[in-house]
């Protein structure tokens, strides 16, 4: 009779043992198996999320066809612990495999929207919503708007809906420190408030990818650090002989230069014009102080300079004080900084504009003059066309 029991009991496991081999070719099969999904979707991994929120995840979006398969796969293959927060785009087809190389990876967010928020010179901003079409690549404009203007339904559907939203905040360069203060006050993905002002020039523009929910005050501090940083480096790599005491002169330098061209090869040929003149004693007699001399870097003058005010005594305007005014005018950028420091050995003291965008250069008044006269031509050219 024991025999029988063994020879029974061994029968069984033997048949378990089978059925166990079979269900374990079947799973990872059906692991590795195309998936469900018809389309290519997004799908992100929330920061912190156990791996059981996101294979659930995953089947109700119709990712993968068993979230706990899912999960036993993770397991199996020792990546259970790995997953990545970020958001990915999942192709169509892929399979449970595919599917979990993709949130375990690590790689760079793909997200469907993205909002950049551009600050402006009144002191506002311009967002811009783009979404990204699964399994293209193609870029689609959703909206551009001013927050004074309405916020566009398809954005105000988004963020009630907790879509995921990669956002970022693009400052450019040669905006004031208020101007950027204000522009980050009207975001409304970004939260607290800033505790001051920071001081003129100390600001670096750049691009910022930030979190929904971030505070205004991270950023700012981010930006501080960063010029910080810039301004050390030029300062240890500047020319000799520049007729700058320290890298204050230097940021004060370069944001009269930032204000005075946008074209990025004229940099260097400006700030030898600066520096030229700095040299030979000559005050700067530059437009942009006399209209920081006006604002105060709140808002936009919005329209041309008088007379009057290019005599006026402020502490900025360089028609009337000698040297450089005691702050920066506004925050440049790594280049103007830069150029600040390396101007080009030039032997120019004046420059115009050239109708072009750019300037045209002198050395003498005589030559300068003529170069003024051409600009005026063009200006009365112009406001001709305009009327």
């Amino acid at each position: 009779m024991w025999k029988s029991v063994a020879a029974n009991g061994m029968s069984f496991l033997i048949v378990l043992f089978i059925a166990l081999a079979g269900a374990i070719a079947w799973g990872q099969r059906e692991f590795r198996a195309a998936g469900p999904l018809a389309e290519p979707v997004f799908f992100e991994v929330p920061r912190g999320a156990s791996l059981r929120r996101v294979s659930e995840d995953l089947e109700e979006l119709g990712a993968v066809s068993s979230s706990i398969l899912f999960r036993l796969g993770a397991e199996y293959s020792g990546m259970a612990e790995q997953l990545r927060f970020g958001s990915y785009e999942i192709p169509a087809g892929a399979s449970m495999e595919e599917v979990l190389e993709i949130v375990t990876a690590g790689g760079p967010s793909q997200f469907r929207y993205t909002a950049t928020y551009v600050l402006q010179l009144a002191g506002t901003g311009e967002l811009r919503l783009r979404e990204r079409v699964p399994g293209t690549g193609e870029v689609v404009e959703l909206a551009d708007f001013a927050y004074e203007n309405g916020i566009p339904e398809v954005y105000a559907e988004l963020v009630d809906s907790g879509t995921p939203i990669a956002y970022r905040v693009s400052v450019p360069e040669g905006l004031t420190s208020w101007q950027i203060v204000e522009g980050l006050r009207m975001a409304d993905f970004l939260s607290g408030e800033i505790a001051e002002i920071p001081p003129e020039g100390m600001l670096a523009p750049d691009t910022f990818e930030v979190r929904r929910g971030q505070d205004r005050q991270e950023i700012i501090d981010q930006m501080i650090e960063n010029q910080e940083q810039i301004l050390a480096d030029a300062w240890a790599n500047r020319q000799d002989g520049l007729p700058l005491a320290s890298p204050e002169e230097v940021l004060i330098l370069a944001s009269i230069i930032e204000k005075e061209t946008s074209v990025p090869d004229e940099r260097r040929m400006v700030s030898s014009v600066f520096v030229n003149r700095l040299n030979r004693g000559m005050r700067l007699q530059t437009d942009p102080t006399v209209i920081y001399g006006i604002t105060e870097g709140r808002g936009v003058l919005g329209r041309g300079i008088r007379a009057s005010e290019l005599r006026a005594e402020t502490p900025w305007n360089t028609y009337v004080i000698d040297g450089l005014p005691p702050t920066p005018i506004a925050n440049p950028g790594r280049a103007a900084i830069e150029a600040a420091v390396n101007p080009d050995g030039s032997p120019y003291i004046f420059f115009v504009a050239d109708g072009t965008g750019g300037h045209a250069f002198a050395e003498t008044l005589e030559e300068h003059n003529r170069n003024v006269a051409v600009w005026r031509r063009i200006e009365a050219e112009r406001e001709a066309q305009r009327q």
